[in-house]
């Protein structure tokens, strides 16, 4: 998905920018995490035909607890292996932002992500880990992987969140 919101370089004339500002709702960023649960991930080219880890953490994910409906945290770290193309990180951060409402299983989330992603990147390997806050005194880590080589030992080890 490539995005059609004007940017202020983007404006012809700068008289015009007030009137751009005022018709950006200030729902903006809640209609763009709406939007990202039922959207392909953003991506591109990749143009490297050598090995390459990507590794990114995103600490601030939130969703509901299904049987509570008490607010769960936690950090999802993607660890992935590009084929033919990558993710565009503002889609990733929204698609995760996108389960903030969501009654949903630490062990679900993190299997839904990791689908979204193999599907949409399609990357040779992927490991997704959903590091979560202690609730209750109880510490949850999940770890799925997707693709082809998932051997432990070829990724590098993860260091738990100690919150």
């Amino acid at each position: 998905m490539i995005r059609d919101t004007p940017l202020a370089e983007d404006l012809e004339d700068i008289n015009a920018l007030p009137q751009m500002l005022a018709d950006i709702s200030s729902d903006y960023g809640i209609n763009e995490i709406g939007e990202a649960q039922n959207i392909p991930l953003e991506t591109w080219p990749y143009e490297y035909t050598t090995g390459s880890l990507i590794h990114i953490e995103h600490p601030e994910y939130t969703a509901l607890c299904p049987r509570s409906g008490y607010p769960d945290f936690g950090t999802i770290v993607i660890d992935y292996e590009p084929d033919a193309k990558v993710f565009e990180l503002k889609a990733i951060k929204l698609y995760i932002n996108s389960f903030r409402d969501r009654r949903i299983s630490h062990e679900n989330v993190i299997n839904e992500i990791a689908d979204k992603i193999y599907t949409d990147v399609l990357p040779s390997t992927l490991r997704i880990i959903g590091d979560f806050t202690r609730r209750g005194g109880i510490k949850t880590v999940v770890t799925v992987y997707r693709g082809g080589e998932w051997i432990h030992e070829y990724w590098p080890p993860y260091v738990n969140n100690i919150l």
